[in-house]
């Protein structure tokens, strides 16, 4: 069956206040107006029935979205239209954030990522095997609790969406201590990345209706991170669990450790519990213990055709590896 795009109308702005003005004049829903950019997820999800916007706002002609800006303090900031692919290629990036340019390679495949964007792979939707279906599989199911549904098909007793968040940006922005600005009808905002998901599968993004991610701000002094995630196939599948590292360390020892996973749970997080690793070698204990503290947090359910209990143990195997490799060149 061919499934085609909805009728919509298609407003193209050319700055960001003109953006945010023509969302408030349309005075719609959150549901019947939307900003796309790259597309990639969205218009996908339009063709299979999920959502059905009335309006869309094009970010394509806002060129204040689209700079990767080099500041006189030493930090960077990357606006959240710029591609997945210039953010592969650029030297700052590749220089100073090389895992945030790793992490980019990993999204997707080449033709994805000359269109999606930053800002698009950090508001991606949460993904689930019961919602990212076809409109007639959908219907045959009676949908789900994210859309049109009663039920959660992946835990029927409860009335809690799981579907999972599956960015590979978000890990490697959250352990660098990246922040965020929003741009929106009552102004502007800065706010740690960590803020912008509320972990509930259904409405996973705390931005308010007409605001728009602008842009994010990278630190002056990143410290060095690595990033890795594992799938079915070896290209253009989303994580079943990724993994980000930064770990500083002397003298063969820690100095702080953070660790962030994405593609397990229902939003992006921080792995808490780790202050007691500061002074470890790493030995072979204290990598065991890593490991079961990140799976103890890592909580899948099955939303992929990949059993829960597996990409537990992946995230964690991830996190000790990872590690291991950042202390045995700091």
């Amino acid at each position: 069956m061919t499934e085609l795009l909805p009728e919509f109308t298609l407003l193209q702005p050319g700055s960001i206040d003109e953006a945010i003005a023509m969302y408030a004049d349309r005075d719609a829903t959150r549901e019947a107006i939307r900003y796309v950019a790259g597309g990639t997820d969205l218009l996908v999800n339009m063709r299979r029935g999920i959502g059905d916007p009335e309006t869309l706002i094009s970010l394509n002609g806002v060129a204040d979205l689209t700079a990767v800006t080099e500041n006189s303090d030493g930090s960077a900031t990357l606006g959240a239209g710029v591609t997945l692919a210039v953010l592969i290629e650029h030297s700052t990036i590749m220089d100073r954030y090389p895992a945030v340019a790793h992490a980019a390679r990993e999204i997707a495949g080449p033709g994805h990522r000359e269109s999606g964007t930053v800002g698009g792979n950090l508001c991606l939707d949460t993904r689930c095997v019961f919602y990212n279906q076809s409109l007639w599989w959908r219907q045959s199911n009676d949908y789900c609790l994210k859309y049109k549904g009663d039920i959660c098909h992946v835990a029927p007793k409860g009335d809690f969406c799981h579907a999972a968040f599956s960015g590979d940006l978000a890990p490697v922005f959250l352990v660098l201590g990246v922040e965020i600005e929003i741009v929106g009808p009552e102004g502007t905002r800065r706010i740690p990345l960590l803020e912008l998901y509320t972990g509930d599968g259904m409405d996973h993004l705390t931005l308010k209706p007409g605001e728009l991610l602008t842009a994010v701000h990278l630190p002056a002094e990143p410290l060095p991170a690595l990033y890795e995630k594992h799938r079915v196939r070896g290209a253009i599948d989303f994580p079943l669990a990724g993994v980000a590292v930064a770990l500083s360390g002397e003298n063969g020892k820690v100095e702080t450790l953070t660790i962030a996973v994405t593609g397990t749970n229902t939003n992006p997080f921080l792995v808490e519990d780790l202050d007691g690793f500061a002074g470890s070698s790493l030995d072979e204990d204290d990598q065991t213990r890593l490991a079961e503290i990140v799976q103890k947090q890592v909580s899948p359910m099955k939303t992929t055709l990949v059993q829960p209990y597996g990409r537990r143990r992946i995230a964690g195997a991830m996190a000790r590896r990872l590690a291991v490799r950042l202390l045995e060149t700091a």
